[in-house]
């Protein structure tokens, strides 16, 4: 079983004087239908300890993520979920509707935070265009500090990653009991077998991402 992540890098930045710092994680990026979804989990010097058994989204089952999510609502200062459409990053990219997820939660925030770690190395998180294409996004200048793995081993981004994991997915879910042939119960948007063949057989609906490479609709 994987180690289970500590609060050490975000106590580091406390150390330097920050007050309150955020961590941020994604998910469904690589989905062919629903949202993309950007979770936060703001934590401060005095917050205590995560709660037992968090790890990463992506490391835990359904039926884990569910036992935990109260414990994770109620660890941080403050915590939100944004997310970007179907239809959003069709007209303006995957990048660029991450950024207005985060943004959209970012605004949702009882505490916002000084501080951000953002898992992985790219940071698509900092303002750079704010208006594309009719969809404005909302400026927003926080320092950003870039760690690679930071789900796994830092616990406010494991937290955010938990937060916009179970919410993502409870939503696709509920869009599946009106789209039952596509799968979206148990592959929640991405790209499993039986929902590829679902889009081959009846095409793809108005929450499918279309300017990724869907397949064909046959007999079209």
């Amino acid at each position: 079983m994987t180690a289970a992540p500590t609060l050490d890098e975000e106590y580091s930045l406390f150390e330097q004087g920050i007050q309150f710092v955020a961590g941020v994680d994604e998910v469904g990026r690589g989905a062919l239908a629903g949202p993309v979804s950007v979770g936060i989990a703001v934590v401060g010097a005095q917050t205590q300890s995560p709660p037992a058994g968090l790890r990463d989204s992506k490391q835990m089952s359904l039926i884990a993520r569910e036992n935990i999510i109260d414990a994770v609502k109620a660890w941080p200062v403050s915590y939100a979920v944004g997310s970007a459409s179907a239809q959003e990053i069709d007209q303006i990219g995957i990048v660029n509707s991450l950024r207005l997820a985060w943004a959209r939660a970012y605004e949702l925030l009882a505490v916002k935070p000084d501080h951000v770690i953002l898992d992985g190395k790219h940071n698509w998180l900092s303002p750079k265009d704010e208006d594309l294409f009719g969809i404005a996004i909302p400026r927003i200048e926080v320092p950003v500090t870039m760690k690679i793995k930071a789900d796994t081993t830092c616990a406010s981004v494991s937290a955010a990653s938990v937060l916009a994991k179970v919410e993502r997915d409870s939503y696709m879910r509920e869009l599946a009991s009106s789209f039952p042939e596509y799968g979206w119960d148990s592959n929640v948007g991405y790209g499993a077998s039986g929902h590829m063949d679902a889009i081959r057989k009846l095409g793809a609906t108005q929450f499918h991402r279309k300017s990724w490479s869907l397949p064909a609709q046959v007999g079209v």
